[in-house]
């Protein structure tokens, strides 16, 4: 007998919740399924996917805090990730960027045999990769999503004081502590424009944060500089390169 679905309710609204709960319930004689948990927002429902090793996620999209969009990258750092299924009340136009790009979504009132057949899809394996995200949601994220212990915690990208390339990761430093992450450093700097600038070619600094610049020597007869961080006890290194972009911030 083929084990039952999975399934991780994810809406603000409690309604909406009960309204998926009951079509499941009905949806159950076509695609056996178990409900192993709901969420009210993205951070409970990180927690719970990871916790009940849920198969498949019925995320709503306009969620407060966190969209739904963003919260299905997050749950791809999760060690064996849910099928996601978006609901969505979008309009048409937001509805045909979801089918170009392949993602399957149930459109609001939600009806069984849609829902059926979303389940059946993602049965069978189907997963939507952080590349179509990003294509569907120009937004940058809120969170970094950092892989602890089974889990995922969520790193404001608010805190982030600055971000370093080493290797195939890149260190998050906030005033607390640093959190690895496995993502692109050019990738963050093109998504995060308004918030990071290159000092180095290694290294993103917030630029809120930026509050001076320190003359560190000279380097074949021209000075270097480091850029002052604040709450940051030594300076960082600024290439020559990004010298001219970074002092203009200072002038901005």
């Amino acid at each position: 007998m083929t084990e039952p679905l999975k399934v991780l309710i994810v809406d603000d609204e409690q309604p909406a919740r009960n309204r998926l709960r009951e079509l499941l319930g009905d949806c159950r004689a076509s695609i056996p399924n178990l409900i192993v948990g709901e969420a009210a927002d993205g951070m409970q429902a990180l927690d719970c996917a990871a916790a009940s090793a849920a198969d498949v996620a019925l995320v709503d999209i306009h969620m407060p805090g966190m969209s739904g969009i963003e919260l299905a990258s997050h749950l791809q750092a999760i060690e064996r990730p849910p099928a996601v299924i978006f609901v969505t009340a979008h309009d048409q136009y937001a509805v045909q960027a979801f089918e170009v790009n392949a993602v399957d979504y149930l459109l609001k009132p939600v009806r069984a045999a849609r829902l059926v057949a979303a389940l059946a899809k993602a049965q069978k394996g189907a997963r939507v990769s952080r590349e179509v995200l990003r294509k569907l949601d120009r937004e940058p994220r809120r969170f970094f999503s950092v892989p602890e212990r089974g889990r995922v915690r969520l790193v404001p990208v608010a805190d982030a004081v600055f971000l370093k390339a080493e290797l195939k990761y890149v260190t998050v430093s906030t005033r607390e502590r640093e959190y690895l992450i496995e993502d692109s450093l050019t990738h963050l700097e093109q998504e995060f424009a308004d918030i990071f600038v290159r000092v180095h070619r290694n290294c993103l600094v917030a630029r809120r944060l930026i509050c001076g610049f320190e003359r560190l020597g000279e380097e074949q007869g021209e000075t270097s500089w480091g850029v002052i961080l604040e709450g940051v006890s030594e300076p960082l290194p600024v290439s020559r390169r990004q010298w001219s972009q970074v002092k203009a911030l200072a002038k901005a």
